[in-house]
């Protein structure tokens, strides 16, 4: 049975919000080609993102230093999207708590309510069961085959 996600947890308003920040790092990035994380982190770059790749397993990704745990990071992050496992994401959410980062991203099928609730309490906002690229696309334009902007994604037709 599919877990069900609370409203505000994809609350556009915050997903805009979200999306206008510039540092994401992307956790659990990995260096595969076919694999969503690789695709999602080079969109984000290729559309003026400031990619941070995290995953102790790869010291390099798209030419970019990778680090092994957000708090590795030297700089700030707005943005921490996550592509692991609901069981590793309170101790992520504790680090991006830690780090101060604006928003906790789970991609789809990353549920973890332990987690979100520990990035509320560290004032971290969260967005849950999303795609940022996905997201991304629907509300600049670049999803729909025309070209424009249809701020609509069905998985049925019409």
């Amino acid at each position: 049975m599919e877990e069900q996600v609370p409203e505000e947890l994809q609350d556009p308003a915050t997903i805009k919000s979200a999306l206008k920040q510039k540092r994401v790092a992307v956790v659990g990035m990995s260096s595969k080609e076919l694999r969503a994380s690789y695709f999602v982190g080079f969109y984000l770059k290729r559309n003026g993102y400031d990619v941070v790749p995290v995953n102790p397993r790869e010291s390099e990704i798209l030419g970019i230093t990778c680090y092994p745990s957000l708090q590795d990071i030297p700089d700030p992050i707005d943005v921490v999207d996550v592509f692991r496992e609901p069981a590793a994401v309170p101790q992520i959410a504790e680090e991006a708590v830690a780090v101060e980062a604006k928003y906790l991203w789970l991609q789809f099928g990353v549920i973890s309510p332990e987690g979100v609730s520990i990035a509320a309490e560290g004032g971290v906002k969260s967005i849950v069961d999303r795609c940022i690229k996905i997201e991304h696309a629907r509300y600049f334009g670049r999803m729909h085959w025309l070209g424009f902007n249809t701020e609509q994604i069905r998985a049925t037709r019409d």
